[in-house]
């Protein structure tokens, strides 16, 4: 009987479908940087000094060169199921693990990807755990290489640094149904799970103890044919100091489309990111004031298919707003990317690619075409320019 019962149990629940990416590529990165320095420094007031012996040092470079993983799309093995529980209603699991097939380092240790459980129905999907961002999908979905490899674009690679994230853990999502005539939505809070204190004063004196974590987003589209356009936003909560009366968050909007005209499909992207310091607290201990940095960006991309393959290309660029300096307007940072590329696919499941980028930087930006190149040479006689990168490789679906 109890052996019946298992079976039973066995029989309600769905399979379930382990299924994964290996992608590896031979890449090569190569950053330069250069002395601008024309014999002329400032002081402390801003005025300038001449040194009319001062002698340029050229350009220096920075570069690596082996095999890496993801160049086309990010590896991963995971396993997922549905089971379905009547009445429309369903019960789903997702466990996504990435894995660094390169060399090995990088397996089923965890589950960073995404790990979550969800119930599902007419009212839509209610989902739990960790997972991709409501502010990062329109970066992903309206690039033409997906945020992988050196093809990504300068918004997802600068709000990225900037603060906001790819994935939000402890989150709670819901998901509009389906059903809604292209319509569609999602809004995620991510609990922060700091430990609160009353009465406040027993907070420990520690910096980032009382709120950093905490994320809050949304992102609602149409997709309708070849049309496809969303609107995102994330607060994400970055760093706070609770006797300072601190709390700084970046908060991220995006706005993205892409049109499929049949022999080519155009995608385009416009993101905006500021950090902002809320002061509250102590009137008399909170600091005075503190400054806000803004990054804009955008991107315009294609891709083109060609037989059995795709040609793909973008153009990004970003530029930072810094706070200027008190008798000179410096010049703000800036960079912009181009990248160019094409996937050859051999069967649904397996492709050959290749993609070759280049970024440029300007008045002390610092952007890189991957996170694998090596940094730049950068100092006070050595300021960052270009960064270059290839990769050719194999993607391989299961």
């Amino acid at each position: 009987m109890a052996a019946l019962a298992v079976a039973g149990v066995a029989s309600a629940q769905s399979s379930v479908t382990l299924f994964g990416i290996v992608d590896a590529s031979i890449s090569s990165y190569s950053n330069s940087s250069r002395d601008l320095n024309n014999g002329v420094t400032y002081n402390a007031l801003g005025f300038p000094i001449y040194n009319p012996f001062y002698v340029n040092q050229g350009s220096v470079r920075t570069s690596n060169r082996g095999l890496f993983n993801s160049g086309n799309a990010t590896s991963r093995l995971g396993f997922r199921g549905t089971e379905d529980l009547g009445g429309g209603l369903a019960a789903s699991f997702w466990l996504e693990a990435p894995v660094a097939n390169d060399d090995g380092s990088q397996g089923v240790a965890t589950f960073a990807r995404r790990s979550t459980v969800s119930l599902s129905g007419g009212f839509g999907e209610v989902r739990l755990g960790r997972d991709l961002t409501p502010s990062f999908y329109n970066n992903s979905t309206f690039d033409p290489f997906g945020t992988n490899g050196v093809g990504t674009n300068l918004i997802q690679t600068a709000t990225s640094a900037f603060g906001n994230p790819t994935r939000a853990s402890n989150s709670v999502s819901y998901f509009l149904p389906p059903n809604l005539g292209g319509f569609y939505g999602q809004v995620m809070y991510g609990f922060h799970e700091k430990t609160k204190y009353s009465p406040g004063s027993l907070t420990p004196d520690v910096a980032n103890n009382s709120r950093t974590g905490r994320y809050v987003g949304g992102r609602f589209g149409y997709a309708n044919g070849p049309l496809d356009v969303a609107l995102a936003y994330g607060s994400n909560t970055v760093d706070d100091d609770y006797y300072a009366g601190t709390t700084t968050k970046v908060n991220t909007f995006n706005l993205g489309a892409s049109y499929d005209f049949g022999p080519v499909k155009l995608f385009g992207e416009l993101s905006r990111a500021k950090e902002k310091t809320d002061i509250d607290g102590d009137f008399f201990a909170r600091p005075a004031a503190v400054a806000s940095n803004k990054l804009n960006g955008w991107l315009l991309g294609v891709t083109v298919p060609v037989g059995a393959g795709q040609i793909r290309a973008s153009y990004s660029a970003v530029k930072y707003k810094t706070e200027d300096n008190l008798f000179f307007n410096e010049p703000n940072p800036k960079a912009n990317k181009l990248a160019l590329g094409y996937v050859h696919n051999l069967s649904k499941r397996t492709a050959l690619y290749a993609t070759i980028a280049r970024v440029s930087n300007k008045n002390g930006a610092d952007l890189r075409v991957s996170d694998n190149s090596p940094a730049f040479i950068s100092n006070g006689v050595f300021t960052p320019k270009t960064s270059t990168g290839y990769d050719f490789g194999i993607r391989h679906s299961f």
